[in-house]
């Protein structure tokens, strides 16, 4: 576990050094990394300075309800949301911590996708915001907003985010990898969807805004 720890420690220190030279290199004359909170350091290394993470396996938290980050980070650091990468970073933080994380992150302005091919009138399109009626899926609008804002404080922002890893979180819903989700919503929907049903649906919600 030592071991563990001590390389997802370094992992996130290359990793932020590797992002403020991408701002650096766009012109942004500020020092981006010199700005985030001491506890926010670590979670810079993958998610970006801003929470907006340039890594697709990596989740964009910036503009994220500060209610849904906080309880991801209590349920990682107590194994009710499996991580093991995060569950090294998570141990030492106080709900303090947490708390201040979740207010830090979502503050900063989360920056857009790159649409992918679902676009208008596309499947995805059309699972989003009506659902696959004849499996009994509803609308993923309808508990995270039209535009992708969610719901707070339960309903989580999505717009914009990485379609790798919405697939990666509603796969992991379906095959019971993942179980915090409040009354077992995303697991009874997940169920019913194919792995093509939900790779439309991340790519079209990689490109909302």
């Amino acid at each position: 576990m030592a071991l563990r720890k001590l390389a997802v420690l370094a992992m996130g220190a290359l990793m932020t050094m590797a992002v403020a030279s991408v701002h650096a290199e766009d012109g942004d004359e500020d020092n981006v990394a010199s700005k985030v909170p001491a506890q926010a350091q670590i979670c810079a290394g993958c998610h970006g300075p801003d929470g907006n993470s340039l890594v697709p396996m990596f989740p964009k938290i910036a503009g994220q309800h500060p209610e849904y980050l906080e309880k991801q980070l209590k349920n990682i650091k107590s194994n009710v949301r499996l991580s093991p990468v995060m569950m090294a970073i998570v141990a030492p933080l106080s709900d303090e911590d947490m708390a201040l994380l979740g207010t830090y992150f979502s503050q900063q302005p989360a920056k857009p996708g790159t649409p992918g091919t679902s676009g208008p009138g596309s499947v995805g399109e059309k699972i989003y915001h009506g659902g696959i009626p004849g499996a009994g899926v509803p609308a993923c609008a309808s508990c995270h907003g039209a535009q992708g804002a969610g719901i707070a404080p339960g309903f989580p922002r999505l717009a914009g985010q990485h379609a790798n890893y919405t697939s990666t979180q509603v796969k992991a819903f379906r095959d019971g990898q993942r179980k915090n989700d409040a009354a077992k919503m995303m697991r009874m929907v997940s169920a019913k969807m194919t792995d093509e049903d939900i790779a439309a649906v991340a790519d079209y919600i990689q490109g909302l805004k």
